[in-house]
């Protein structure tokens, strides 16, 4: 197996705070990455089809009522694509297990939580409709908010940190979807339950919370949230266009790579408690995850957990001083990233111009070239950089 460090001169924003991303004095790095450009002249012409072609997405024409998606790049109905995604918070501990509903995601986002006792999953959904449900449902932390905000998603919870997440959920930057605990101003209790069938498994009461679809949808009537994406939303991921993919063919090989934990169990920043995992298929060009020694399975429709594309996003951090074991990442700026595609690693970084809540996450290989993602879904993994030894891959 290989461990893989790779050394970049990269502008790291060094100060810390759950309010960085909002500050007016923060140091923005020097340079803004270099933006994929269709300079090749078939980007502006048209199939046979009417399908806009090319090496990368740059338009989204609505053809035969369908529209690539902004999350994954593939064709969806329009609706769908246009409306802004839910980014609901989920816990992944053994006990919680399995999930329902997860497998609907077009990006999931995982961070470590407390102490670095385990992880926690942010699935963003923008195809919910034949949802009835989506579940547990388990508390916010304000590092998760920061990512659904640059997503333009409607952000769902069931608890919160009061302190730290507590500013963000209850002032006007965040449209959220909370169900009522201490600490919360406003809040959606229709769209939340209890689900009846994990009481009588016997499940803790903190793994027996989802969210119900016409709940959700009644809430955000009710708040008066935009439900279409919003003028400020700017997408995060530039996808290739349909018949092209981004083989990266110059870059190493990388089909099982695990954020942290998989080859030690070690407490080695969040990840030694699920022991996570991914390992690339080349006969359907996935990643299937994997954790806890197998596969993740949505309980839902019983299929693995699968996606196209895998970020592993280095940032630095640190422990609030409260004694709680609460931890506090750096989401604005600029710092070191793994991505990984059709079975290769292009060692980069992530950068995140903090002028605006919705400034987006980019993601650029060492050269400042962006990267061209394939279509599909996409997760991120939060890496605090203290423990970016222990990301694998060989």
């Amino acid at each position: 197996m290989k461990k893989k460090l790779f050394a970049m001169v990269l502008v790291l924003i060094s100060a810390l705070g759950l309010m960085a991303c909002a500050s007016d004095e923060e140091v923005l790095p020097d340079f803004a990455g270099t933006p994929i450009v269709n300079e090749d002249p078939i980007s502006d012409t048209t199939n046979s089809e009417g399908i806009v072609t090319g090496l990368t997405i740059v338009d989204r024409p609505v053809i035969d009522g369908k529209k690539q998606s902004y999350l994954t790049g593939e064709w969806k109905a329009e609706e769908v694509v246009n409306r802004r995604p839910m980014a609901v918070m989920i816990p992944n501990t053994k006990a919680a297990l399995p999930q329902y509903g997860i497998s609907k995601a077009s990006v999931i986002f995982e961070a470590p939580m407390e102490w670095l006792s385990c992880t926690r999953l942010m699935a963003v959904i923008e195809d919910y409709d034949a949802l009835d449900h989506i579940g547990p449902i388990r508390s916010s932390r304000h590092y998760f908010v920061y990512e659904a905000m640059s997503l333009d998603a409607i952000y769902c919870n069931w608890g919160l940190t009061v302190p730290y997440a507590g500013p963000l959920i209850n002032s006007d930057r965040v449209d959220n979807i909370s169900a009522s605990v201490l600490g919360l101003e406003v809040s959606s209790d229709e769209a939340f339950a209890r689900d009846e069938k994990r009481k009588a498994a016997g499940y803790s009461t903190e793994y027996t919370g989802i969210m119900t679809i016409d709940g959700y949808n009644a809430a955000v009537a009710r708040h008066g949230y935009e439900t279409n994406y919003r003028d400020t939303f700017e997408p995060t991921f530039t996808f290739a266009q349909d018949g092209n993919i981004s083989s990266y063919s110059e870059f190493e090989d990388a089909t099982k790579i695990s954020p942290g934990g998989y080859t030690s169990g070690a407490a080695d920043g969040g990840y030694a408690h699920a022991l996570p995992y991914f390992i690339y298929n080349s006969a359907d060009h996935l990643y299937h995850r994997y954790q806890f020694g197998e596969p993740q399975i949505d309980e839902m429709n019983g299929e693995e957990l699968t996606c196209t594309n895998v970020v592993f996003m280095l940032t630095n951090g640190d422990y609030f001083n409260d004694g709680n074991g609460y931890l506090d990442f750096n989401m604005c700026g600029n710092a070191p990233a793994y991505i990984f595609t059709e079975g290769k690693v292009i060692p980069g970084y992530w950068l995140r111009n903090t002028e605006k809540d919705s400034a987006p996450f980019k993601y650029y290989d060492a050269s400042k070239e962006e990267i061209v993602f394939n279509q599909g879904k996409t997760w991120i993994c939060l890496v605090w950089d203290e423990y970016s030894d222990f990301i694998t891959y060989e």
